[in-house]
């Protein structure tokens, strides 16, 4: 269902396998994960990004502006999406 949770991340910095543990527990389950990472494309841990991809999850990291638009052109394609963003 469509829902709006707050997400305690306030940088690209806080992004870690514990504050994406929200994302793991969405029913249904989540296909893609699309973060915004403020003014610009920030680097995650690969690490985090392989947690994720373990749980059947992908994650497309991109500036908080480009990721609004993804997330909105996927949920056009009714694909199971959520998005975590931080603001620019």
């Amino acid at each position: 269902p469509r829902s709006i949770l707050q997400w305690n991340v306030g940088s690209h910095r806080d992004i870690s396998h514990e504050s994406l543990s929200l994302f793991r527990l969405l029913e249904p389950q989540i296909e893609i994960l699309v973060l915004g990472t403020g003014d610009r494309v920030e680097r995650l841990h690969p690490a985090t990004l392989k947690q994720m991809r373990q749980c059947g999850i992908a994650v497309e990291v991109q500036d908080t502006a480009n990721a609004c638009a993804t997330f909105n052109f996927l949920m056009s394609e009714r694909r199971l999406v959520a998005a975590g963003l931080i603001p620019p």
